[in-house]
């Protein structure tokens, strides 16, 4: 499988990463203060987000922080929705709802798995669990706004061809 055109991702696994995930280099500022996040194409076109849980991810318990465990749930969402559509559009998040189920610790491998229910004209809605293994630490859903006006300039790499 080749790794979706959109993005730009490492061409080497990092240490530590499951086979298939490769870093994904092209995000917004605020998805980047999560670190590495890593990216593995799934047979529909879309991706699963994977990250290892570090130190900066805990809340003062010792457990992931919900609004990082929310952030990678709404990127991960945003990111399959945008993928699925196939069009250089912009799109916002409309309603993100959130059951947190568990928690994640550091070392832990954390996926995002998207489903994609409905793709209309103007909205979408999907659904994101946070996994460790087969452990569902979070379960969340997500409506967005699919816009007609163009990503703004260097939101993200241009494509080829």
């Amino acid at each position: 499988m080749t790794p979706p055109s959109v993005f730009t991702l490492s061409t080497a696994a990092d240490d530590g990463v499951p086979e298939g995930f490769r870093r994904l280099d092209e995000t917004g500022p605020y998805f980047q203060q999560l670190g590495p996040v890593y990216a593995r194409e799934t047979e529909t076109g879309g991706v699963v987000l994977g990250l290892r849980v570090a130190r900066n991810h805990l809340n003062v318990q010792g457990i992931t922080h919900g609004g990082m465990l929310t952030t990678l749930a709404d990127g991960a969402l945003g990111i399959n929705v945008w993928l699925a559509r196939r069009q250089r559009s912009a799109q916002v998040t409309v309603s993100l709802t959130v059951d947190f189920l568990s928690s994640a610790r550091v070392d832990e491998w954390l996926e995002a798995h998207v489903t994609i229910h409905r793709l209309g004209r103007t909205l979408a809605y999907a659904s994101c669990d946070l996994k460790v293994g087969a452990r569902q630490v979070l379960r969340s859903s997500g409506v967005f706004a699919l816009l007609d006006r163009p990503l703004p300039e260097g939101a993200l790499p241009p494509q080829d061809g």
